[in-house]
């Protein structure tokens, strides 16, 4: 299983996307992979992630709106260690950067914090956009190292709760609104040109 040749931390993973859309790693680059996502273990690494180092276009790709919370997001993705092109590609798949967004579940602002979460995290009012952002991305970064890294398994349980994916095998839970979610956080990312960690 890929997830168990991840995480034994002995090899490069290269990214790409089919021309059907799928998200394709391999260990080796190729034409069909040709973007460095992971280095092996052995590689000496910064205090930020992985996909840090890789150039993100992120001003190309952003809508207009979400132009103006760039600042924050990058101030943020540096102290939490998230990379900040995840950080978009949650807000935009979970509020499309309306900070009065509000889901019947009750999930609120930019990344739709859920109030437990809000929270754990510390947060007392989820519609300020640095609070909100900053829990959201503190969650992301709990998930990685809860998930040993597995960016599907931290989106699954972004969207359906840790709880939901350990129950389901530590696998995205047969959830259509989560399997979706997933890939379209996923797509989101591959527009950004890079899928970070």
């Amino acid at each position: 299983m890929f997830a168990t040749w991840l995480q034994s931390g002995l090899c490069q993973v290269y990214v790409g996307e089919s021309s059907g859309g799928a998200v394709i790693l391999s260990n080796f680059q190729s034409e069909a992979a040709p973007d460095l996502l992971l280095l092996p273990a052995a590689e000496p690494r910064s205090a930020l992630p992985v996909a840090t180092k890789v150039k993100l276009d992120l001003a190309s790709t952003l809508p207009a709106r979400a132009q103006n919370l760039r600042a924050i997001i990058d101030s943020i993705a540096s102290t939490v260690e998230v990379a900040p092109g995840l950080i978009h590609a949650v807000i935009s798949v979970e509020s499309n950067y309306d900070a009065k967004a509000v889901s019947p579940r009750g999930a609120v602002g930019l990344m739709q914090l859920l109030p437990a979460t809000a929270k754990r995290f510390g947060v007392m009012d989820p519609f300020i956009e640095r609070d909100n952002i900053y829990a959201g991305a503190s969650y992301l970064k709990w998930l990685t190292k809860y998930f040993d890294g597995d960016l599907e398994l931290v989106l699954a349980a972004y969207n359906a709760g840790e709880q939901a994916v350990v129950k389901a095998g530590r696998k995205i839970p047969q959830y259509p609104e989560t399997q979706a979610y997933v890939r379209r956080v996923m797509a989101k990312l591959k527009t950004a040109g890079s899928l970070p960690l």
